[in-house]
């Protein structure tokens, strides 16, 4: 498989209703038929992808997420990265939400690549997987381990040793498949 270079997808998220409450403005529009937003007056940025306002969590996984799978499948790492100020969207993206029972099209890019993965495993009986993840926050300027159960923050640190390993005290699960 050919290697993908990075690709950055900005995705507007619509006004909250505290926000429409208390009158707040749309700051970002979209350029209608591009990959552009405006922001302000005048400032133009261009992304690779470009989810407006009313975009889906299908749209998003379908488009940024569904050809890393692929490429999982196919013995290649992945890295999803949402970054954004707080309150901007990313948790939504990334997990759908703050409770567990998240309805099916709520879901977030996360639950679904997992879904996805463990689907074309169950599928795939003649090869052998294996499976690790790692979760990661970064939130002013301090790494968590989002995986470690026994406490929010440690001393973790990204590096990168002599066989190309990085992150120092990051859990890298073993995912089990039975």
């Amino acid at each position: 498989m050919e290697e993908i270079p990075v690709k950055v997808a900005v995705r507007i998220r619509p006004l909250l209703s505290k926000e429409i409450l208390h009158n707040h403005q749309v700051c970002v529009r979209l350029i209608s038929n591009t990959q552009q937003i405006i922001i302000g007056k005048d400032r133009v940025f261009t992304f690779d992808f470009v989810f407006g306002k009313h975009s889906t969590q299908d749209e998003v996984y379908t488009t940024c997420i569904k050809p890393l799978v692929a490429s999982l499948i196919e013995g290649y790492n992945a890295t999803v990265f949402a970054y954004g100020q707080t309150g901007s969207g990313k948790t939504y993206t990334i997990g759908g939400g703050h409770i567990a029972s998240v309805a099916e099209e709520e879901r977030g890019i996360i639950p679904r690549a997992i879904q996805e993965i463990f689907q074309i495993i169950s599928e795939n009986h003649n090869t052998d997987f294996a499976v690790k993840v790692s979760y990661i926050e970064v939130y002013k300027e301090e790494l968590r381990d989002l995986l470690e159960l026994e406490t929010s923050m440690k001393d973790l640190h990204i590096r990168e040793d002599e066989k190309g390993n990085t992150g120092r005290n990051i859990n890298f699960n073993q995912v089990f498949i039975c």
